[in-house]
């Protein structure tokens, strides 16, 4: 640190003067919530605000009379701060713009800040001094690195094939996620199957605050009463039958991160009290078990149904419902974002590039117009499985309007005759699905005596088609 210096010219005096004794000018530097400092012409502190202490950590006191080399501004007329006036751009420029840069703290960290500066002058136009305005940027860059991590991970989802999209509604899908983030309000995703409930889930959990912590998730639709019970709460030996030991809930194998209950809109009204009672206390009781539990975690829930209607309807509580949209996400169906489908369309296909050896280089006009024509009442899932049938079909290196479901192709066919001759609950099973595994082809194989043109002809495909997915699986020509 530089000594003090006690002698002062006249101009460093009239400022001095200047500022100890005129109280406007006294009260304007204490309420200026910037730092302001004022310098004579050698570069020695002769003013310090209220607003610098507390930026710096140095009191006006023990700052006064010390060269400006003491911040150690990183960036004066893009270079470094001098060693001396002489060197200083100030005094030639007469200015400094608004530039952000580095300064030091007392406690020898450097600080985040935008300065500017301007000389004072006398009536004579002679220079007797500078001012600099300093403003701390330290909370609005920890605000913008969290935004730019927020949006680096969601973007690493993206390129992961989690949410793709360019749509305005989808856009606006991205704002709620990355607000959604930032906060522990339980979040109420809706939607039709297949829009993606599960990725925006994902999406929330991994770029919020618990990221580093469990996501566990949990479809609701897939277990009885008792069971779901069990598996969300856990339970003690001897609860039930077959309870041979103690076992952890997925509420407590959640603690710090967060739980997704997916199809919330199926749990029977004791499980709706029972959740109520997560949301109120955040505690659990194993099944079994009288002891409460303290848990931390963060809710999000999920469903295709109306769960408004079903309150209306008397199936769904009222109180829980309200619970659980604290921070309602409505994900669009397919039909109603088309002008995602190219790029989702482009990502399957790297998807499935990924996996085969035969490489597709994209997809001919005539069908991706079908995909843009179609309506998706399977949303996005049946758009991947659009795409791995065409696979398996595609004998050049873009998919054609052949390769494509026939249901997608020609809607009006597989809505007419087609849907008449498909009578076994397989079969109607197989069009839902819009996609054909080994197991449904030899099913049908060994109902139609193994005749490949029957069986092409119940499924809408053509009978080279079941010949490649009969060499895709290996599956013998005749039994």
């Amino acid at each position: 640190m530089a000594l003090r210096s006690n002698k002062k010219d006249p101009a460093m005096k009239d400022i001095e003067f200047e500022i100890q004794n005129n109280e406007f000018v006294k009260l304007l530097l204490e309420s200026i919530g910037d730092g302001i400092f004022v310098l004579d012409t050698h570069g020695r502190i002769i003013a310090w605000n209220p607003a610098m202490e507390k930026i710096t950590g140095y009191s006006s006191e023990e700052i006064k009379g010390q060269s400006c080399k003491i911040l150690n501004f990183n960036q004066c007329f893009d270079k470094d701060c001098p060693t001396g006036m002489k060197d200083c751009g100030i005094l030639t420029y007469g200015k400094v713009e608004p530039t952000e840069c580095l300064l030091s703290h007392k406690e020898g960290h450097a600080l985040s800040v935008t300065k500017n500066a301007r000389v004072i002058k006398n009536r004579q136009n002679k220079i007797i001094g500078i001012v600099e305005a300093v403003t701390d940027l330290t909370e609005l860059k920890n605000a913008r690195l969290k935004m730019e991590e927020a949006t680096r991970r969601l973007g690493e989802l993206n390129r992961l094939g989690g949410i793709i999209a360019k749509s305005q509604v989808m856009q606006n899908v991205f704002t709620f996620i990355k607000a959604s983030a930032a906060s522990d309000a339980t979040i109420l995703i809706q939607g039709e199957s297949g829009t993606g409930k599960e990725l925006v889930a994902g999406a929330i959990h991994s770029i919020g605050e618990r990221r580093d912590k469990p996501l566990i998730i949990i479809n609701c639709s897939a277990l009885s009463e008792s069971l779901l019970e069990s598996e969300l709460f856990g339970h003690v030996k001897g609860a039930f039958t077959g309870a041979i030991q103690d076992r952890i809930g997925r509420f407590e194998q959640a603690d710090g991160g967060t739980i997704f209950l997916d199809e919330i809109g199926e749990i029977t009204p004791y499980i709706q009290v029972k959740l109520l009672r997560v949301l109120q206390q955040k505690e659990i009781e194993r099944v079994g078990e009288s002891r409460k539990r303290k848990i931390d975690i963060r809710i999000i829930t999920a469903t295709n149904k109306d769960l408004k209607s079903q309150v209306d309807a008397g199936k769904f509580r009222e109180d829980l419902y309200y619970r659980l949209k604290v921070f309602p996400i409505y994900l669009p169906p397919l039909r109603n974002r088309k002008e995602d489908i190219p790029l989702l369309v482009n990502h399957f296909i790297k998807v499935n590039n990924e996996r085969i050896t035969l490489k597709v280089k994209g997809i001919e006009k005539p069908a991706l117009k079908a995909f843009m024509d179609y309506s998706w009442p399977g949303n996005i899932r049946e758009l991947a499985n659009a795409i791995e049938h065409a696979f398996v079909l595609c004998s050049n290196r873009r998919i054609d309007l052949t390769d494509l479901p026939l249901e997608i192709r020609d809607p009006v066919v597989i809505s007419g005759p087609v849907e008449k001759e498909i009578t076994t609950p397989m079969i109607k099973n197989l069009r839902q699905s819009h996609s054909l595994t080994k197991k449904k082809l030899i099913d049908l194989l060994q109902d139609n005596s193994w005749n490949k043109a029957e069986v092409a002809r119940r499924v809408g495909l053509s009978r080279a088609s079941i010949w490649k997915y009969m060499k895709k699986w290996n599956i013998p020509l005749q039994p």
